[in-house]
């Protein structure tokens, strides 16, 4: 009994030590320097769910550099992040780039939700701008890329054009407003905190800095 005793002496502060370890071992991160909280926005209360929204364009380069990572990232998330998109809007200033491209490809990302093809189409309309220079503005070259995707293309025009898109694309717009977006790919974390590659460190921490925020709003 007493060796007993003598054996659960040692090995629990061993166990307080280890458990203390691995808690001090855990990335914290700073308001300010990791990530901001958007001017405004109403201090969430702590839920079952919390949502992450990662506010994107097909056209950025950056945004397509961080779709393998934020894959890689959705197939290990914990189960309470519910993980958004929402499509960034703003005038274009480039020469030959029309100012409302990117209204244009909001439209491509909702009329694919709306038909049940956004798992298929948002890689091929993110290779068909980064990989084969298309611009995916005119009606003729998405029914291309869409057609050749297997969906019917002219269809695909109507759903870009209907009322519910146009109402969807409009919200997305309020959104980055509220969000503050000024570039592209960024996250917002329960409409609340705002990170950047930036001042997150890079593209992989961005999602590091969104699931530590997440886990601070988990009920």
């Amino acid at each position: 009994m007493r060796i007993a005793a003598l054996i659960l002496g040692l090995v629990l502060p061993l166990l307080a030590c280890a458990e203390h370890h691995a808690e001090s071992a855990e990335k914290t991160y700073t308001e300010g320097k990791h990530y901001t909280i958007i001017a405004g926005a109403a201090k969430p209360a702590k839920s079952d769910t919390v949502n992450v929204t990662e506010v994107f364009w097909y056209g950025c380069g950056h945004c397509y550099k961080f779709e393998k990572p934020l894959h890689a990232w959705l197939k290990k998330k914990p189960s309470f992040i519910e993980f958004t998109q929402s499509p960034a809007m703003w005038k274009q200033r480039r020469p030959g780039v029309p100012h409302d491209m990117m209204w244009t490809h909001a439209k491509l990302f909702y009329a694919a939700k709306a038909i049940q093809g956004l798992d298929k189409l948002h890689p091929v309309f993110f290779d068909a701008m980064h990989k084969e220079r298309k611009m995916l503005f005119d009606d003729a070259e998405i029914t291309a890329v869409v057609n050749k995707a297997g969906f019917d293309g002219k269809n695909f025009i109507g759903v870009m054009n209907s009322f519910a898109v146009s109402g969807q694309v409009k919200q997305a717009d309020d959104r980055q407003r509220q969000y503050k977006i000024t570039g592209t790919p960024e996250i917002v974390v329960a409409d609340y905190y705002h990170i950047s590659a930036s001042k997150a460190g890079g593209q992989k921490e961005m999602l590091e800095v969104a699931e530590y925020l997440a886990k601070k709003l988990k009920k």
